[in-house]
């Protein structure tokens, strides 16, 4: 059974390759399940994990791709069939049918092409493949998500009278509408909507001549709204009717409901059965993205990563454009132990957290980025003792976490245990804890464990010199350049290159000559430097008062943001306002343009006067009594905010102008705009997203309104994900 403490997984960056495989999810649960992928204890269920992703991984580079899994989460459904006398809704049924196809079409296509897949093909064999769910919703709800007029008899009984009741209705309005229209109790609009029912438009002084339902006025007072008698008794049956309607539909989704509950287990093997295909589909994308393959698996205690990546220096370089060393490394029962020296920033402990967390996520199912021809072996345990070593929450100095480390390392590292180890020693005084580390490391060796350690001490390259099962390793360093080669040697040990590299940085070539000499006298000195407190106290009085008036300059920038935020808000308030009073002319004119042409057709004068009066009527309903005044006051503020508007596009137009002039353009290959996309025009600042391209223009959402643009007025500024 397999054991990794948490902070080894944390100092492997383990949980940051869990949110990179997370991104190529396609559901939410899918996500949650990749973050609490864990290492596999039981080997068969590893192997078998494996399979499942090295499968879907072939189906990448073949004709048979696996149908797509994406579903919405049906928890919410699941909960509710588990109570009694509970339904559900329309869109949540449409769901269980989606999941119901998904999971089939999915089966199917394993048990067609098992050949191809033969793991995946095993591990969906315990799914059910079943239409009845399918077959029972689409007889009930139809592909708008109505429910259909035969999914009983009473509901289509009632539908029918539904539907000569409203013929009714509006054979009895039309009546009514007529014979008061006769009378001239009628306004020029005639009738109205009111509460989703038709009234009509009655003249105040003849409201009591006409019988009937009063819904309202108008707010002048001149017309009253009433509902005609005749219609309002039919209006009160098909609210019955309507009333019996819905509780027949409530009635035929409990039914269906029940129906469904049967197949709750079914269900929940439906999500859980996609949900992992997610996670195995997410897993291996990430391996296409860095190249990962299934290696070898041994009994052997025998491991054999050839030309190695680490997954997110990789991907990090690929974003980059660098170029990733790998590393070949060899552990087995004659060489249990690797000691890598050499100088700092050369690689080491890179190549010490690539053969962890390599290992971590092979025996946690995911794929890893090794040549072919790599064999690996399984571990009961991995230890680590890498990166941050001091424990800020339990008051620990470097050496004395080291030790307690050191002591953990020692109650659990057996014959089955990958130890691996960053610096190995440092923290206290170099001869002490050499010393010491040199003990420990004949512990492990003794006990047969694998481990990789990276140290600058000599007799720790000494030890691995003498011991025969253990072996020195350095990373190449170019002696006349002075530059890492990022490449792991086995066999020798390597040098820190410590006054080279002090030579280089600039340090006097007489010191070094100095430092050298008191090696050679051997002459052991303490550097202990004694702080003075007085300076000390200056530097903390300095860095206060820094930190004050720091400080003190923030708030001030913050109430001069929020000052020009209120400024800005205001001025959007008042552009909205234009815009709204804008779209109100063209929406006019709109409606007198369409008065025009039916005038230019029927010549009917008389018909097109009622029609404009009925117009500015409507208008004149819509408008508050404001003094001429206020009205000039209105027009003067309109036109303020117009020529503001046009003094900052223009300056904003002439600044855009000059730079264009200044620079030396690079013309770029213009991008292809889609639905979705972010954009702004050319010469504005205002940044919103496309919802609909039609003919070269493309209308834009700016949130507060929406407006059409000519394509090549807009530049991208993110592409939809």
């Amino acid at each position: 059974m397999i054991r990794i403490h948490e902070k080894t997984l944390k100092d492997l960056e383990f949980f940051t390759v869990l949110q990179q495989i997370g991104e190529h999810t396609l559901t939410a649960l899918g996500k949650e399940a990749v973050m609490a992928i864990h290492p596999i204890a039981v080997e068969a269920q590893l192997i078998r994990e494996l399979d499942y992703v090295n499968e879907y991984l072939s189906s990448f580079d073949n004709d048979n791709r696996i149908p797509n899994h994406g579903f919405d989460t049906i928890s919410k459904e699941l909960k509710l069939l588990s109570i009694e006398n509970t339904y559900l809704e329309v869109t949540s049924l449409q769901k269980l049918v989606s999941i119901s196809l998904t999971s089939n079409s999915i089966v199917k296509f394993l048990e067609n092409f098992k050949e191809y897949y033969p793991k995946l093909c095993q591990y969906s064999q315990h799914i059910e493949v079943t239409s009845a769910i399918i077959e029972q919703v689409d007889a009930v709800i139809d592909r708008f998500g109505d429910i259909k007029d035969d999914a009983s008899p009473q509901l289509a009984e009632l539908r029918q009278d539904i539907n000569k009741l409203k013929g009714k209705i509006n054979s009895s309005f039309a009546s009514a509408l007529n014979r008061y229209l006769g009378l001239d109790y009628l306004d020029d609009i005639r009738e109205s909507v009111v509460d989703n029912r038709r009234v009509l438009a009655v003249k105040a002084m003849y409201r009591r001549k006409v019988k009937g339902a009063i819904m309202g006025g108008s707010k002048t007072g001149s017309i009253v709204y009433i509902e005609p008698e005749t219609t309002l008794q039919y209006t009160r049956e098909l609210n019955n009717l309507q009333y019996e309607e819905k509780e027949e539909i409530i009635r035929i989704l409990k039914e269906l409901t029940d129906y469904i509950r049967l197949f709750l287990p079914l269900l929940t093997d439906y999500q859980a059965f996609l949900t992992k295909m997610d996670v195995i589909s997410a897993k291996a994308k990430y391996a296409r993205s860095i190249n990962a393959i299934l290696p070898e698996l041994t009994n052997d205690r025998k491991l054999y990563i050839r030309d190695a990546y680490h997954p997110l220096l990789y991907l990090n370089n690929n974003e980059k454009g660098e170029k990733t060393f790998p590393q070949t490394i060899e552990l087995s029962n004659d060489n249990r132990i690797i000691v890598i020296s050499g100088p700092n920033a050369g690689g080491k402990s890179i190549t010490l957290k690539t053969v962890g967390l390599l290992q971590v996520m092979l025996q946690s199912a995911i794929l890893i980025p090794v040549h072919e021809r790599s064999t690996v072996c399984l571990f009961d345990r991995i230890v680590s003792d890498i990166g941050d070593n001091q424990s800020i929450e339990n008051h620990l100095s470097t050496y004395s976490y080291r030790l307690k480390q050191m002591n953990y390392f020692l109650k659990k590292v057996n014959n089955k245990t990958l130890f691996l180890i960053d610096e190995f020693g440092t923290g206290s005084d170099p001869e002490l804890g050499g010393a010491l580390a040199e003990t420990f490391l004949e512990v492990f060796y003794e006990r047969e464990a694998f481990g990789i350690i990276t140290t600058h001490y000599s007799n720790l390259k000494l030890l691995a010199n003498e011991l025969p099962y253990m072996q020195n390793a350095n990373m190449l360093f170019n002696e006349k350049s002075l530059e890492p080669m990022y490449k792991l040697v086995t066999g020798q040990a390597g040098s820190s290159f410590t006054f080279e590299v002090a030579q280089k940085n600039g340090i006097p070539y007489s010191l070094i000559n100095k430092s050298k000499k008191k090696i050679e006298r051997g002459k052991v000195r303490f550097d202990a430097t004694i702080a003075k407190l007085q300076k000390e106290r200056s530097k903390l009085e300095r860095t206060e008062r820094s930190l004050k008036a720091n400080e003190k300059k923030k708030l001030s920038e913050a109430e001069k943001l929020e000052e020009t935020n209120a400024k800005i808000q205001k001025k959007l308030e008042s552009f909205q306002e234009l815009y709204d009073s804008n779209q109100r002319l063209i929406y006019l004119g709109q409606k007198v343009n369409d008065l025009a042409e039916k005038y230019f057709d029927n010549k009917r004068k008389r018909e097109l006067m009622a029609e404009l009066f009925r117009l500015v009527q409507i208008e004149n309903a819509k408008r508050k009594k404001v003094s001429a005044k206020q009205k000039r006051a209105e027009k003067a503020k309109e036109k303020q905010i117009k020529q503001e508007a046009e003094k900052k596009v223009e300056a904003i137009r002439k600044k855009k102008k000059a730079a264009k002039q200044k620079e030396v353009v690079v013309e770029k290959p213009k991008p292809i705009l889609k639905i979705g996309d972010r954009v702004r025009m050319h010469d504005g600042k205002a940044v919103g997203s496309i919802d609909e391209i039609e003919k070269g223009k493309a209308t834009v959402n700016y949130g507060i309104f929406t407006t059409n643009i000519n394509l090549d007025l807009l530049e991208l500024v993110e592409a939809k994900k």
